[in-house]
């Protein structure tokens, strides 16, 4: 129902620009939806592949986002900011011109990553597996980075359009698009895995390989459907949005410029992917080498963090991606309007929305990692919840690095992201296999010294981007600061109520000897997960509602606003029942 009324909603000429505000909500209920789609297929997938398959399933996407960064090239990213800042000057004809070129260019970078992916996939499987033995093999990997790999043909023209759509503030079809390749996706990862390994009894290699090849299937689909929505709505992307008389821009400078804009995108993308692989091609090594553990051990732990993980992480950073979808876009055009106190006012109602959404559920999840990792990975065996415990902080620095990398990129500093970048990965690489010994010579989960790497490094990109905002821009944080206080208030008040939640439950087992949740199966921790979730987001809600930070972030009368929407909708469809 609500994706029939979002899709009735951008029909024909009824299809409607979006606001910064209206666009970031659209785009993070649909990015929202898709990784919700994406979590909850691995409760049927993790019992199928287990953890070795989870493993190999880790191999190949965290290959493959790092070449499907390089074949993107950034410029899906940078269509729409190159599209919003010709359609905000009146620029029709360099605007389907930057389209055009982006799609063609696009195609050819994609053609050649997957040539050069699928011909060296046996050396990169070599890399990562190297003479371990006992888990998967190196022609395992290679198989399933090659299947992977035709995806690239396909994802990087999808992300142009979407672009295209976003860069004229048409935020609706591409979130439509989203998740109409995640519904894709995961029924053919669920169903066509289920088939291969349960049914017809195949290798677990070619098991994974059917998964992964699912990228591919879902960006066809997704694709179909944008082009039949630029078809049926070509004459409203394409009016002119002033009466400004337009130069002539050629090819080679509109090429100049989508290459020119793309480059810091690009690099926000890789290296993101790279903390990952740095995870990969270090991580297994070292805790099988260097420190004794069993290969299935250390598979099991980077599974958890290059797969497992890393899709709870993912509902986290959902806010960030919604974000930046509408940001990109809308700072565009106020920057090249040089109004820097909407530049400011943005830029601080970014970083608002995102600490009000992201820390709230990044302690929630920490603090309910076990029973949330049985609800869908089932009961642990080699202490998975232990490793996502800490984990799941990766995903509030990656929110926060994130949205700075890209301000920064927007505002065209370009040398001050490769600079904060470098510094980033740098911190990464140098202290993550110190870190790995330090933590396990301390007694604690050596895994941590990893992900503990990956956070000091996304902060140390977050501090110098921010840093230079104030300098450079005069951005005032102030706003931001005096939310975040609030924030933290809202949360240590949270905590406090599950702390007492928690004696509660203690309490009525002592006097009942009931044994409430103390074995907590799958359905147990649906309902502990639950119970805990409710209490502590009322307890947040509530706390953030009476300091006005949720009438400062998101207007005056918010909540009464949505009352007063759901009660409205409520009286008419009463109206309509009685009629």
């Amino acid at each position: 129902m609500i994706l029939y009324n979002i899709e009735k909603e951008s029909d024909n000429m009824n299809l409607k620009k979006n606001s910064f505000m209206q666009g970031a909500f659209v785009a993070t209920f649909g990015i929202i939806i898709c990784k919700i789609l994406g979590i909850l297929y691995v409760i049927p997938f993790y019992p199928i592949i287990g953890t070795q398959g989870g493993a190999l399933y880790g191999y190949a996407y965290n290959i493959y986002s790092i070449f499907l960064s390089i074949s993107q090239a950034g410029i899906p990213l940078a269509m729409s900011k190159i599209i919003s800042e010709y359609d905000t000057l009146g620029y029709l004809k360099a605007k389907e011109k930057a389209y055009s070129l982006g799609k063609k260019f696009l195609f050819s970078v994609g053609l050649v990553c997957f040539i050069i992916l699928f011909l060296f996939a046996e050396k990169i499987g070599y890399m990562i597996i190297r003479n371990n033995t006992g888990g998967n093999t190196v022609q395992d990997v290679a198989f399933v980075i090659r299947a992977i790999s035709t995806a690239i043909l396909i994802i990087p023209v999808l992300s142009v359009t979407r672009g295209y759509f976003q860069g004229n503030k048409f935020i609706t079809p591409t979130s439509i698009s989203q998740i109409i390749e995640q519904v894709v996706r995961v029924s053919i990862i669920v169903f066509g895995s289920f088939i291969m390994y349960r049914v017809l009894h195949l290798s677990l290699k070619l098991t994974v390989g059917v998964a992964v090849v699912a990228a591919t299937i879902g960006g066809v689909a997704s694709y179909v459907y944008l082009l039949y929505k630029e078809k049926k709505n070509k004459q409203l992307l394409s009016e002119r949005t002033s009466n400004i008389k337009e130069p002539k821009i050629t090819n080679k400078q509109i090429m100049k410029k989508i290459l020119f804009y793309a480059v810091p995108f690009v690099m926000i993308d890789l290296f993101k992917s790279l903390y990952n692989s740095v995870d990969t091609l270090t991580l297994v090594n070292t805790l099988a080498n260097g420190l004794g553990k069993t290969m299935k051990e250390a598979e099991s732990i980077m599974s958890v963090i290059s797969t497992w993980g890393l899709k709870l992480n993912m509902i986290v950073i959902a806010f960030v991606s919604g974000l930046m979808t509408s940001l990109i876009p809308n700072l565009t055009a106020s920057y090249v309007q040089n109004d820097m106190k909407e530049v400011n006012n943005k830029i601080n109602k970014t970083y608002q929305i995102i600490l009000f959404f992201t820390i709230p559920m990044t302690i929630g999840l920490s603090i309910l990692a076990k029973p949330v990792w049985t609800v869908f990975y089932g009961v642990s065996k080699y202490g998975e919840p232990i490793t996502y415990k800490y984990l799941v902080f990766v995903a509030l620095a990656t929110a926060i690095f994130t949205s700075t990398v890209t301000i920064v990129q927007l505002l065209k500093q370009y040398k001050m992201v490769f600079i904060s970048l470098i510094s980033g990965m740098a911190v990464k690489v140098l202290f993550n296999i110190p870190f790995i010994y330090g933590f396990n010579t301390m007694g604690l989960p050596a895994q941590y010294g990893a992900i503990t790497a990956t956070i000091l490094g996304l902060l140390t990109s977050s501090i110098i981007c921010m840093i230079f905002l104030k300098n450079k821009y005069k951005i005032n944080f102030e706003p931001t600061i005096k939310e975040f206080i609030n924030i933290v208030i809202a949360i240590i008040c949270m905590v406090i109520a599950l702390y007492g939640l928690d004696k509660i439950i203690l309490l009525v087992n002592v006097l009942t000897k009931a044994n409430l949740f103390a074995n907590l199966t799958r359905f147990n921790s649906i309902i502990y997960a639950g119970v805990y979730a409710i209490v502590g987001g009322f307890v947040y809600i509530l706390v953030t509602h009476l300091t006005h930070t949720i009438d400062n972030i998101f207007g005056v009368g918010s909540i009464k606003n949505i009352k007063n929407k759901i009660f409205h909708k409520n009286r008419r469809k009463r109206k309509n029942g009685k009629k």
